[in-house]
């Protein structure tokens, strides 16, 4: 009940742009601080400064679209570089520990392209089919990365163990060393960068990327440690290193596969549940709250909840408490971009009046 048309309009609205009616709700927030520019502001957003709070985030458009996209972009280049470097170092010396590395790093390359996909796709409005958008592009996507990792991990201990079978002399040792430590600074670098961007936009597919870019980044310490035992004249570590790196890919593969599927599976925040109730309960003519339901569709949330009212009240009056707890909401939670509001008399606190759907809910 309560199909508020103004703020449904001017929600959906915001996936184009944002609207005036809610750019008033956050002047405060944008006088409060101002962004650094230039090559300063790009440093800082990179690294630190300003984080965007979940709900900010989710009214700017460009803050979790073509911010994500550009976030691609530049990650898919930064990885590409350091895999084609390693790509020479590994033809020269046969190293089988930074062969898993290379192999890791590519595959974290290419996960950017579905990314890269799921975030152009995201910003297309709902449709007679998807009527709740595309939203949920970015959420298989991120499933597609759990994937790579998971199948990378395989490779990895693979070879290892084929090297541990038929074991090779590793040749450039110190070119195996340099390929390590590029390995290592190209992927932090690009773990930070995806990491931060992915938690300012709230994408959980662009952090768990961030997370597989992180691994990489301490395999290649792995495989620099590796190559220091075989310096040492224990060539067996090369191959067991390549071991431990599978084994610690499994563990960051199981990590992105519980945040993403904790989206898959609608799962949220409990104190977003607790905001909305707290909320319907401060609007006037609102005796009680429950029923609370939240969903995140893309960068958007969704709602349902129900409200007790007086019994007595006419339907234009409780309609009316309907759209008063709807506006509160979309003030207290920026990133609704909708919910329903189903209005329970008082009377049927003991469910009486529905019976007729109880069997249905049950």
């Amino acid at each position: 009940m309560g199909d508020d048309s103004h703020h449904k309009d001017t929600k959906t609205q915001n996936l184009e742009e944002e609207p005036s009616s809610v750019v008033h709700n956050h002047a405060a927030h944008e006088s409060d601080h101002e962004h650094p520019s230039g090559l300063r502001g790009r440093l800082a957003g990179l690294f630190g400064g300003h984080t965007h709070d979940v709900q900010e985030a989710a009214l700017d458009p460009a803050l979790w679209s073509a911010r994500g996209i550009w976030a691609v972009k530049v990650s898919l280049a930064g990885l590409m570089l350091t895999a084609l470097f390693q790509v020479i170092v590994v033809a020269m010396s046969g190293s089988v520990a930074l062969f898993a590395d290379t192999i890791h790093n590519f595959s974290d390359a290419l996960t950017s392209i579905p990314l890269w996909l799921a975030f152009s796709l995201s910003q297309r409005g709902r449709n007679r089919r998807y009527t709740y958008g595309y939203g949920r592009a970015e959420d298989m996507a991120g499933a597609f990365v759990v994937l790579m990792i998971f199948a990378s991990a395989l490779i990895v201990l693979y070879e290892s163990i084929q090297k541990i079978i038929h074991p090779q002399p590793i040749a450039h040792i110190g070119w195996v060393a340099a390929a390590a430590i590029a390995g290592f600074a190209g992927n932090e670098l690009v773990a930070l960068f995806r990491v931060r961007i992915g938690r300012q936009i709230h994408s959980a597919a662009l952090v768990a990327d961030g997370l597989h870019s992180r691994a990489d980044g301490f395999t290649s310490l792995g495989v620099l440690a590796g190559a220091i035992g075989a310096a040492l004249g224990l060539p067996i570590a090369d191959p067991l290193v390549g071991i431990a790196i599978g084994i610690v890919i499994l563990g960051v593969a199981w990590g992105a596969a519980r945040e993403i599927g904790y989206r898959l599976m609608d799962a949220v925040d409990p104190a977003v549940c607790d905001r909305i109730e707290d909320t319907a309960r401060g609007v006037t003519g609102v005796m009680d709250v429950h029923e609370v339901a939240v969903r995140w569709v893309g960068h958007r949330q969704r709602a349902e909840v129900h409200v007790v009212v007086d019994g007595n009240m006419s339907t234009s009056e409780s309609h009316r408490v309907a759209e008063d707890v709807r506006h509160a909401l979309f003030h207290a939670l920026p990133a609704l971009v909708d919910v329903t509001v189903h209005i329970d008399p008082a009377e049927s606190a003991s469910g009486t009046m529905h019976m007729a759907t109880e069997h249905h809910r049950t």
